[in-house]
């Protein structure tokens, strides 16, 4: 590259001065730019777009079957309930039935199909879905971000060029711009995605306890012998087994569940024909809204207590959402228009027909439809279906837990990638066995699905308004929508959301704060280990090491150089941590080569590999002094298929054969600059203004040598350093609230945050680093 360069920008019959040279540098720079993942995810240049760009419509289709029995449990066994929890007194009118139909047909369509699928899929952050994965979108299109990463210290690393909006786009700018300037709003925004994150982890706890204990229900129609008492333990054991499997991954998990699935989509599909002919094709009037406007004039209050029941009918739908990371936006869009969507119409409209009919069976509308013969193979495949119903919401928790543990929102746990295929498949046993024993808590506790309904509505909704504000944000700044369709979008499908949660909030007292409960707890947790974490940063960057300070400490006369690479651990980006006076106080003796390592995650899903390691040199050259930003996007495994410290040493040798490539453009004139034991005496022309091209091409070519040895000697000092051996330093800093710190804040960090301190992972365990070699350091921070 470097030869093409010089033969395309050196003339052979011009003269060649100051302002030209200055010219050609800045052009042999361009060209040695390496575009990087924040050009491409910006859309400031054409490029590919990482992670999952599958294009192969074999590969589509693979996926769409495996997301089957991932994403679609739990939507798909809402029919076991939905009525039931509807008319929880009894059908008071005939055509309640159809009033009751038609909402759950328009829900369904407009918040499932319109909303989720059509809308809210095309706001994946470069394929992955959840709250946080909206947040950090909305993150990068406005500096509105509470973690470090998005500190003005840090432009070099996080703040990237965007396509910003159009100028005809007034509204846009605006709003970007108050957002921006108004700390309020930011920690506002923040407080609002975890609020989503946490009643989204709260459906993962209701959907696995409501689904198994309906199912399992099912079976006091064919043995009314059995108890509500067994029928509550076993759904404990059913969903024991459910949590002991997830270590397997969503890969294994999907296959295991997709045909099942598949089957039970085809069952109730089948079954829901049959009965919409056999009982009642009149139930096709329900699609005239009307039927709405009537079962509220004929129910007043009852009909509105009733979307507690109706807008169960959705359950699930943000897994669509949550858990497209598992998978591609065109599968999750094949799967349902397909196969998920068409068959719950069905079964609810075979349900509809047959209740017209049979209004005192409403309380086991599902089971009492099933044809006698079909009745124990539905039984079996339905306690199957309500099974791999809880997989969805599990998995859509394990994802949006990796993504707010990488924005410094959530304490250190473990992330285990179950595929070497796709990196958006994640467990973390941690949360696994707290949602297990959550739910086997809540089924003891609550032991009725009617009870859990209520609290599992609160939940749903509460995450969809989540959805639908940050979703409104995203119209405004980032695709700029037209005024009008943002309008359509509020009062159509935010006013349906907005009266179901009034609905909702009505049974508060009966199970509905159960959710808020748990999102508190969360929110708690998140809250403080968020606040701690940016307290330390903040601290370190108040007390970071000037580089002249460096150049002081290594150059100390009683500090000995021996040989080896040290690699200094830090979560400070800019600049070199406090902890490396303290380390050097204690211990005077450094290493040959020093590379100071932050790890940084950014507002993006994904860091291409090659793109991981971002170098800067701390001057003078003489030091071997460098820092290292690891960046990583927040669906990224620390743990590589090479081991991280040799990925490190390799990008530092690129590193400086690419800086020392730059700076062969940096020719000064007039030459009296360069050697004049090396260069011959006829350099000057015109009193040094000009230069001869021979003689510039000959200059030229003497410094290309010297630095070529350089290059040569620099690289050979790295791998000599290599070969000695890699030394990790990791900084352990124990926290305190300093002097004169109010009772609150010494509460906050020094019993809840050092609390989950100790009990929780050390950062370390992020890195493939060996322990054999590996050295901490102690260092005490008063915040």
């Amino acid at each position: 590259m470097a030869g093409e360069v010089e033969q395309e920008d050196h003339p052979t019959e011009e003269i060649i001065t100051k302002e030209k040279l200055g010219s050609k540098k800045l052009s042999w720079q361009n060209n040695l730019r390496r575009f990087d993942s924040f050009d491409i995810e910006s859309r400031t240049i054409s490029g590919s777009r990482h992670g999952f760009n599958v294009k192969k419509w074999s590969m589509i289709l693979h996926l769409a079957f495996q997301s089957i029995g991932i994403v679609y449990g739990d939507i798909g066994t809402s029919p076991l309930y939905v009525y039931a929890s509807t008319f929880s007194n009894g059908v008071k009118h005939e055509d309640d039935i159809l009033g009751a139909f038609s909402i759950i047909f328009y829900t369904i369509t407009l918040s499932t199909l319109v909303k989720y699928i059509f809308i809210v899929l095309r706001a994946t952050d470069n394929g992955d879905g959840g709250t946080f994965a909206l947040y950090s979108l909305i993150c990068r299109y406005a500096k509105v971000g509470m973690t470090p990463s998005e500190q003005a210290e840090d432009n070099n690393i996080s703040n990237f060029q965007l396509e910003l909006p159009s100028k005809r786009l007034k509204r846009a700018t605006w709003v970007k711009s108050r957002l921006e300037k108004s700390n309020f709003a930011k920690y506002f925004l923040l407080l609002f995605t975890m609020l989503g994150t946490s009643m989204l982890i709260g459906d993962g706890i209701f959907t696995p306890c409501i689904s198994v204990l309906s199912a399992v229900g099912g079976i006091k129609e064919a043995t009314p012998a059995m108890t509500q008492d067994r029928i509550v333990w076993i759904s404990a054991v059913i969903l024991i087994g459910v949590f002991m499997v997830q270590r397997f991954g969503t890969d294994k998990v999907g296959y295991t569940f997709s045909p099942i699935l598949i089957l039970w989509f085809a069952l109730i599909g089948g079954i829901g024909l049959y009965n919409f002919i056999k009982f009642d094709p009149i139930v096709i009037k329900a699609l005239n809204p009307k039927y709405i406007a009537e079962y509220f004039i004929r129910n007043k209050k009852e009909a509105w207590i009733s979307l507690c029941g109706t807008v169960l009918s959705i359950t699930g739908a943000e897994a669509l959402f949550a858990d497209v990371g598992h998978f591609t936006v065109r599968s999750i869009q094949i799967s349902t228009c397909t196969i998920t969507y068409p068959a719950i119409i069905l079964a609810y409209a075979g349900q509809s027909a047959f209740l017209r009919k049979h209004p005192d069976l409403v309380s086991s509308a599902f089971y009492k439809s099933i044809p006698g013969p079909l009745y124990w193979p539905m039984f079996v495949v339905a306690v199957l279906a309500a099974i791999i119903a809880s997989q969805s919401l599990i998995s859509g928790t394990f994802s949006i837990v990796q993504q707010s543990l990488s924005l410094g929102c959530f304490p250190r746990v473990k992330i285990v990638h179950t595929s070497t295929n796709y990196k958006g498949q994640v467990y973390i046993p941690e949360i696994n066995y707290l949602l297990m024993v959550a739910c086997v808590a809540v089924t003891l506790g609550f032991r009725s699905s009617v009870q859990i309904g209520n609290a599992y509505g609160l939940a749903v909704v509460f995450v969809m308004m989540i959805t639908s504000c940050l979703l409104v944000l995203i119209m405004v700044m980032i695709w700029k929508t037209h005024i009008l369709l943002i309008i359509l979008y509020i009062v159509t499908i935010g006013a349906m959301e907005l009266v179901y949660l009034s609905s909702v909030l009505y049974k508060f007292d009966q199970g509905g704060y159960l959710p808020l409960v748990f999102a508190a707890v969360l929110m708690a947790i998140m809250l403080v280990w968020n606040n701690v974490y940016r307290r330390k940063y903040n601290y370190e960057f108040d007390h970071k090491i000037s580089p002249a300070k460096v150049n002081d400490i290594v150059n100390n006369m009683t500090l000995l150089r021996m040989p080896g690479i040290a690699l200094f651990y830090s979560d400070l980006v800019h600049g070199i941590p406090p902890i490396f006076k303290h380390y050097v106080g204690n211990v005077p003796a450094l290493h040959s080569v020093l590379v100071f390592v932050s790890s940084k995650s950014l507002p993006i899903s994904k860091v291409p590999l090659e793109e991981r390691f971002l170098f800067r040199r701390v001057e003078p050259k003489e030091l071997n002094v460098f820092r290292c930003v690891a960046r990583y996007g927040y669906r990224d495994s620390h743990k590589e298929s090479e081991p991280f410290e040799k990925m490190l040493v390799e990008k530092l040798k690129e590193f400086i054969k690419t800086d020392l490539l730059l700076s062969r453009c940096d020719i000064r004139v007039p030459v009296a600059e360069i050697d004049q034991e090396e260069l011959s005496n006829d350099r000057l022309v015109n009193g040094g203004d000009q230069i001869e091209d021979e003689n510039v091409e000959h200059a030229k070519e003497e410094i290309k040598q010297l630095q070529d040895e350089v290059l040569e000697r620099e690289i050979e000092r790295v791998d000599k350093a290599w070969n000695y051996g890699v030394v990790h330093l990791i900084g352990e800093s124990e926290v305190f609230a300093g002097p004169g710190a109010r009772l609150g804040k010494r509460i906050l960090i020094d019993y809840v945050y050092n609390f989950l301190e100790r009990n929780l992972r050390q950062s370390v365990q992020g890195f493939d680093i060996p322990h054999r070699r590996m050295v901490k350091v102690g260092m005490t921070y008063e915040l």
